[in-house]
């Protein structure tokens, strides 16, 4: 059983709904990464969720968006993402790590160490799990090519996570089925993160949907921006994920403000949770 199998199961053992906030990995500050991670655990952060800076994030809106292009500014890549990993593996041996990006950077990471492509041993898929990861979402991977991926991911204890859409039909959702471990993702609105309002009906409307095809827990974000729309979405929901809110907040911050922001705003949201 993975990390973020054990976390989900034993939260769910004692009543309580994951909160997983997300952080833009060299974001605001090239070295605070490790720190914030840290102070979102102690906030009530359950699994940390690790954005991967690339240029071209297609799901993404203009706030993390932004954030990346700031990351990549400080030279912010993949080697430098699995380090902010083993860093904070120093100090936190049981909290899930999930990376999440796009293909780009991982199979640019493979061919820089001489791996080739991920069909055969991945140097990404070996670093990775050497650091202490233990899920990815590639948002640009589709499921019904990423069996083999999803295969070699599970032989290192690391899940394969996967997006779903309110455009999601239930073809896809057992394409889905098929290779994902961990949770899913819902994705709570159409179009990219931080945009439009959240449908709180739509949502409790469409996960018993999801869940006659889809046996594993299932995450909601998208548009979660405060700690009633987390509660709401808790009511039906295994996890929420919070992203664009906190990038925001934290981004105008000083060095020394910014874990404390973070912070203060988790601890809210984990108090609404366990209300």
């Amino acid at each position: 059983m993975s990390r973020i199998q054990s976390t989900l199961a034993a939260l769910k053992s004692r009543g309580r709904k994951a909160l997983i906030p997300y952080a833009m990995s060299g974001f605001p500050f090239a070295d605070i990464t490790p720190e914030l991670m840290h102070g979102m655990v102690a906030a009530g952060g359950d699994i940390i969720e690790l954005g991967v800076p690339f240029s071209d994030p297609s799901a993404d809106g203009p706030v993390i968006q932004q954030a990346a292009d700031k990351a990549l500014a400080f030279g912010i890549g993949m080697t430098q993402v699995l380090e902010i990993v083993r860093l904070f593996r120093r100090q936190d041996s049981t909290t899930p790590v999930v990376l999440m990006g796009y293909a780009n950077p991982i199979e640019r990471y493979d061919q820089i160490h001489g791996q080739g492509s991920l069909g055969r041993e991945s140097a990404f898929i070996r670093d990775a799990a050497q650091a202490g990861v233990d899920g990815v979402l590639v948002v640009d991977y589709p499921p019904e090519e990423c069996t083999d991926f999803a295969a070699r991911l599970k032989a290192h204890n690391i899940d394969l996570i996967f997006l779903l859409a309110p455009t999601s039909t239930d073809a896809r959702m057992a394409q889905v089925q098929q290779v994902a471990s961990g949770f899913v993702y819902y994705v709570s609105l159409k179009g990219v993160t931080g945009a439009g309002t959240l449908d709180q009906g739509a949502v409790q409307a469409m996960l018993p949907r999801i869940r006659q095809h889809v046996s594993v827990p299932v995450g909601v974000g998208f548009g979660i921006r405060d700690a009633a729309t987390a509660k709401a979405i808790a009511s039906v929901a295994d996890a929420v994920v919070i992203a664009s809110k906190i990038i925001q907040l934290i981004g105008e911050q000083p060095h020394d403000k910014v874990v404390s922001t973070a912070s203060a705003f988790l601890r809210e949201v984990r108090t609404a949770l366990d209300s």
